[in-house]
């Protein structure tokens, strides 16, 4: 079994549309290497802009580079905002 692809106290971007239900995207410190489940590494993560942390599994996660600029969780719009601006937009036009 191969280790874990992400080190505790780095920056990595969550991908919030993975899996069957929505959750908030951004970018996120791992806070903690969690066992897999299954095949897959988890990690514990958290954002700065949350109180509380989330757990992600690998390929839900990207590793932040340095010249990319950053979107928080909490400046990142969900899909169903998304969703609803393109219908309010459409009607204006």
């Amino acid at each position: 079994m191969t280790g874990h692809l992400y080190s505790i106290g780095q920056r990595v971007s969550f991908d919030g549309r993975v899996g069957l239900y929505l959750k908030r995207a951004g970018v996120f410190t791992v806070t903690k290497l969690l066992p897999p489940l299954g095949t897959e590494l988890q990690y514990r993560v958290k954002s700065d802009s949350e109180a509380y942390e989330r757990v992600a599994r690998e390929h839900e996660l990207q590793a932040e580079t340095l010249g990319k600029p950053a979107v928080t969780a909490e400046t990142q719009p969900s899909p169903v905002e998304e969703k609803s601006a393109e219908r309010f937009f459409a009607g204006i036009s």
